[in-house]
């Protein structure tokens, strides 16, 4: 006698090999029999599914998600759950909530409401990664794993401050980071183009690589250039790995911006060399061409040095903004990844300051010529009303560079997505379902198979999870049930909170948070500790 049998279905079992017709008993949260026909047989079920016409795969795992304070705040995260996603991991960029002290908390949540968005009366009872994690097992929708933030260890450690941490400094950044893994988290993560994290050094990130690799955890750097220095960057991120010995997960790996129009195929030429000569390699990416980040990140990094009250009085500062204006226009920032900046491209996706709401779904090239004024001084306007807390779409990229990256063996999904906001990236809702839909289904890219296991078992790999990404007898029952044939991302650029269809059952723990399309109010997940992999029940 069993909890769950789901009956009918065509499991794709999360391996890269093609489906088979059998049904799949659940009990106590784990698969416990995979067979043909065995309602009647040797198992009986409280319940049942009828899966017949369905997929029955893994759940999938988003590798990059920005869900820090929102899984916890907003829990029905019916967003990701309707896209299939049972497992996500945070602390990602470099800059999330664990370990830190007050005066850092502070800080890390003015610079980054435009990611998580200021939830009211929220409860930052912790300081440690352990806290965290404990947070999470109160009861999530779908389970949780956590990265070390780099930047926010050395805000907390170093400050703002662009120079190289000293002995001392960088022993205490390592202590921390330690213990964090210690705690449960699976990596660590920077954000090489978001300030403080992006005034490390090669040999500071070097020696907290050897800290990660120690700890059997893997490093995911967004890193110094996405734009006219991303074969270099991504050298960087490479060399790292090479040196420290440590696993490297090249997040949202995209090659963006004009001048990376068509070179996919070099940064993969990259990786290849790097697995021949034994470094540990994967990737993740979001199946859509624009990116989604803050407004403030595209400033030139000299701008942010001292933190966010010294950053809004130089906005403010005359001599300031004709010199940002300057690198912005003509030469080209880092935050910008080394391009000149196409006010074209940049469409403002959120705004905190509700007086504000207009500019949403605009560029700033638009809002310039409706307001008479420069994109510049609108720019400036917005930041400094907005309180920095501005988010962007920035639509900077190339197709076939989408599709070469993700056929690539090292290649999983992440949403980067971004929840809050009047207009997000439709990724908040579509990414899984996108890939089922527009580059299996209309195109062909990837064979179903192969898709569903980058989105289940290969990044269960990454994880080191013993039992979780695959459907097989013994493991957890994260279970996505679609509609091959009607699977589809509602969500768009103009409407992007629109739930996924095709997706009639997500089980985490073998407990459904979504029933026949609709949201449940279960909330069975838990986080994911690298030191067992295990939740706490």
């Amino acid at each position: 006698m069993t909890d769950l049998l789901i009956t009918g279905g065509t499991v794709i079992d999360g391996t890269g090999t093609a489906g088979v017709r059998a049904d799949v008993a659940v009990d106590a949260g784990r698969i416990v029999a995979i067979g043909n026909y065995l309602p009647g047989n040797e198992v009986r079920a409280d319940r049942t599914i009828d899966a017949t016409g369905l997929v029955v795969a893994p759940g999938f795992i988003d590798m990059h998600a920005h869900s820090d304070l929102q899984i916890l705040a907003n829990p029905d995260h019916t967003a990701k759950v309707s896209q299939g996603v049972t497992l996500e991991v945070l602390g990602q960029d470099g800059l999330s909530f664990a370990p830190i002290d007050d005066p850092t908390r502070i800080a890390v949540r003015r610079q980054i409401a435009g990611w998580n968005g200021e939830p009211d009366d929220f409860d930052f009872s912790w300081s440690s990664v352990a806290g965290y994690l404990e947070r999470l097992d109160q009861g999530i929708a779908c389970n949780a794993a956590y990265l070390v933030p780099q930047g926010t260890l050395r805000l907390m450690v170093v400050g703002t401050a662009n120079r190289p941490a000293s002995t001392a400094e960088l022993e205490q950044m390592k202590s921390l980071l330690a213990e964090g893994l210690q705690q449960g988290a699976v990596g660590m993560s920077s954000g090489l183009t978001y300030t403080p994290g992006m005034f490390a050094d090669t040999t500071e990130l070097v020696e907290l690589c050897k800290v990660v690799a120690e700890y059997g955890g893997y490093y995911s750097p967004h890193q110094r250039s996405y734009g006219k220095g991303a074969l270099e960057a991504y050298g960087e991120m490479i060399e790292i790995a090479r040196e420290s010995g440590c696993a490297l997960h090249l997040t949202h790996a995209t090659m963006n911006f004009e001048p990376n129009k068509g070179r996919g195929v070099d940064l993969l030429a990259m990786i290849d060399q790097a697995l021949a000569d034994g470094v540990d390699i994967t990737t993740d990416t979001y199946p859509y061409l624009p990116g989604a980040t803050t407004l403030s990140a595209i400033l030139p990094s000299w701008s942010a040095e001292g933190g966010s009250d010294a950053l809004v009085a130089r906005l403010a500062d005359p001599a300031d903004r004709e010199r940002i204006t300057y690198e912005l226009e003509q030469v080209g920032t880092d935050g910008c990844h080394g391009c000149v900046t196409d006010w074209n491209t940049i469409e403002i996706g959120g705004v905190k300051n509700p007086e504000l709401s207009g500019a949403v779904g605009h560029t700033v090239a638009a809002l310039a010529v409706e307001a008479g004024q420069t994109p510049a001084e609108v720019f400036f306007d917005l930041l400094i009303r907005d309180n920095l807390a501005t988010t962007i779409l920035q639509h900077v990229g190339h197709e076939e560079n989408v599709q070469a990256i993700m056929k690539h063996p090292t290649h999983t999904g992440g949403s980067d997505a971004i929840l809050v906001g009047g207009k997000p990236h439709p990724r908040a809702w579509g990414t899984f379902p996108r890939y089922l839909a527009h580059y299996v289904r209309d195109l062909g890219v990837l064979e179903l198979a192969d898709c569903i296991h980058h989105l289940t078992g290969r990044p269960a790999q990454r994880l080191r999870l013993a039992d979780r990404g695959l459907v097989r007898e013994g493991y957890h029952a994260d279970l996505v049930l679609f509609d091959p044939a009607a699977v589809r991302d509602a969500a768009t650029f103009d409407n992007p909170r629109q739930q996924a269809e095709g997706i009639p059952w997500v089980l985490v723990g073998g407990v459904p948070v979504i029933e026949d399309g609709h949201r449940t109010n279960a909330l069975p997940g838990r986080a994911i500790r690298r030191s067992t992999q295990e939740e706490t029940r």
